[in-house]
């Protein structure tokens, strides 16, 4: 049995995954957590085999999740499941040390078939994000997106920003001085050429990076 843990700050999210997977023999859902602090603590008391994470969240989100979790414990899996199916996500989440990657909109037997490949110690990437893949690096590798040359903390700290979350609570979640939080931020700015966190949130917008509208 591949004992399962869900990570979505959606409910519904969480219910329609959970309903799938009740449907096999052999996959069974052990946890459900909302956050990626609330992933990484619940890890360690249940010790699940997979993780099925949401990238885009509240608070530390699930990038920096997942390599948390990997340091809480290194024999869990991680499969990312997400709306993006563009670069940079899928190489930032390798590097952080998932083995998986799914977009949300993927039937329930990809679904199936990922847990089980991944559970086994093999990486599983959608056909849909593999194709992405494949096109960004014969154009020049993220030569289509912006966020491509930015390192993987200016990446966390770009998406807290996106959320709208204070410097202080990104300094607390990310373990920064706000003022190295700050710095982040101007280095984002200079590298993206735009001014404000709106002009950065709109940039994201328009990358898929964040689901939205620009008003």
């Amino acid at each position: 049995m591949i004992r399962v843990m869900l990570v979505d700050d959606h409910e519904l999210v969480r219910t329609g995954f959970r309903r799938i997977l009740e449907e096999s023999d052999d996959i069974e859902v052990v946890g459900e957590a909302s956050t990626g602090e609330e992933a990484v603590s619940l890890v360690r008391k249940i010790s699940p085999d997979l993780v099925l994470m949401d990238i885009n969240m509240p608070g530390i989100g699930g990038i920096e999740a997942t390599r948390r979790v990997m340091r809480v414990n290194p024999r869990v899996k991680v499969i990312a499941v997400t709306v993006h199916s563009d670069s940079p996500f899928p190489s930032r989440l390798h590097e952080a040390g998932a083995l998986g990657y799914l977009t949300k909109g993927c039937p329930a037997e990809e679904l199936f078939k990922a847990i089980r490949i991944v559970a086994s110690g093999k990486p599983y990437v959608s056909n849909e994000v593999s194709q992405k893949l494949a096109l960004a690096k014969m154009a020049g590798n993220d030569a289509d997106s912006p966020f491509g040359k930015i390192s993987q903390r200016e990446m966390q700290v770009l998406m807290m920003i996106i959320q709208g979350t204070k410097t202080q609570d990104i300094s607390d979640a990310l373990c920064l001085s706000p003022k190295t939080v700050s710095t982040y931020r101007h280095r984002l700015y200079e590298k993206l050429d735009v001014e404000t966190d709106v002009e950065l949130t709109h940039l994201a917008i328009r990358h898929g990076l964040v689901e939205g509208q620009i008003s």
